[in-house]
């Protein structure tokens, strides 16, 4: 985190400035806080907090900074959602949120702000999954204490909510072998064990808990996630591992 220090106290400075008094919290979740920060496979992940709903105009200026402090951050960028403080507790699930952003959305942003602003709104699933990690491991950048401003996500919720990011992983893992690899090991950790883990951990639970059949996949996309460069893999035990994981996972779903 200390790395991304000054990012981070700009951002916090220039949201004060945008949002005013509807601010009611900046708060840091993500590998920064879990210390598996990696430049190359790591975000900067953050959530919002405002009560009342943002203009347009201001979402404009708001990210018209994004995209400025996007360009200072590492390989994949800032990841942010801001939501309003009325679905945080009791918490909202599925979650509505008033503005996302990630590495995807830049392109779009750039190419059409008024068609992203006017259709970049609803809800997501992976926010219980962020509200959870803030809960249990999360920073506060500026703002109320996590306890003021966050009720508890239920297990059904956040068990729904990193299933639906490793559901396909039969066919995705394809693709992106080491994240889903290690995504699988700490879904199954937490179904399990009820351990909330991040990617490297989620790994390192599975090389103690998972056959040692699957154990070269594991031990593959941990190096590849702790030194940032492309590995290889046996696709045909990576594709059997994650059929096997879904099953084990499914049936404790």
């Amino acid at each position: 985190m200390q790395a991304y220090k000054n990012l981070l106290d700009r951002f916090v400075d220039l949201n004060r400035t945008i949002l005013g008094e509807n601010l009611v919290g900046v708060y840091l979740h993500g590998s920064l806080v879990m210390d598996c920060f990696n430049l190359r496979e790591s975000d900067v992940d953050l959530l919002i907090v405002v009560e009342d709903e943002i203009p347009d105009d201001i979402k404009i200026t708001y990210m018209d900074m994004v995209v400025r402090l996007n360009e200072e951050a590492p390989a994949k960028g800032i990841e942010l959602s801001i939501v309003r403080k009325s679905v945080c507790n009791p918490f909202v699930y599925p979650t509505p949120f008033e503005l996302h952003f990630s590495n995807a959305h830049l392109d779009w942003y750039k190419k059409n702000p008024g068609d992203f602003i006017m259709k970049m709104k609803g809800t997501d699933k992976d926010l219980a999954a962020h509200v959870t990690i803030i809960n249990n491991r999360g920073k506060v950048l500026y703002g109320q204490e996590i306890k003021e401003v966050f009720g508890k996500v239920s297990k059904q919720d956040y068990f729904d909510s990193i299933w639906h990011d490793i559901e396909c992983a039969k066919e995705d893992i394809l693709d992106n072998t080491m994240y889903i690899t290690l995504n699988l090991a700490r879904v199954f950790a937490y179904g399990k064990d009820n351990l909330i883990l991040s990617k490297k951990e989620g790994g390192e639970w599975g090389l103690a808990n998972i056959p040692e059949k699957y154990h070269p996949v594991i031990i593959t996309a941990l190096k590849e996630y702790k030194s940032g460069k492309p590995a290889q893999y046996d696709m045909d035990l990576a594709k059997e591992y994650a059929e096997y994981m879904l099953k084990e996972i499914q049936g404790i779903k």
